[in-house]
């Protein structure tokens, strides 16, 4: 096994758990205490593409473990919902949920892609 094999995983994974942290204390964190927007985009379209990038990061560093990371994302999702409905500063909203799992249902596929041409990459730089 090459350098390379080993050390891919291991750095995706450190990028998923901190993307992880980073959406859960942003999800939870009072609305007046968050920087200010960039972009402003649809409150929805933030929740789809967060989502969309825990699914490709997390199917990069565990590839095997697909079906598990998809419904541990949905879950997360709607515990993170229930946190700010009772957060007191935020609001849980079954629509935010959805968005979640819209963005995980576009993540995964990408994550799987991206894993299938990094396999392939390694495969013909060991040929070599």
């Amino acid at each position: 096994m090459s350098v390379l094999a080993t050390r891919v995983p291991m750095a995706a994974r450190m990028v998923w758990f901190v993307a992880l942290f980073g959406v859960v204390a942003l999800s939870l964190t009072p609305v007046d205490r968050l920087p200010p927007q960039v972009f402003d985009v649809w409150d929805k379209a933030q929740h789809a593409f967060g989502f969309a990038v825990l699914a490709v990061l997390g199917v990069l560093a565990y590839p095997g473990r697909m079906g598990r990371l998809v419904l541990g994302l949905l879950v997360l999702g709607a515990l993170i919902e229930v946190a700010q409905s009772m957060s007191g500063w935020r609001y849980g909203d079954v629509a935010d949920w959805v968005a979640d799992a819209l963005g995980v249902a576009a993540g995964a596929p990408v994550g799987r892609y991206a894993h299938a041409v990094r396999q392939r990459w390694a495969r013909s730089a060991l040929q070599r």
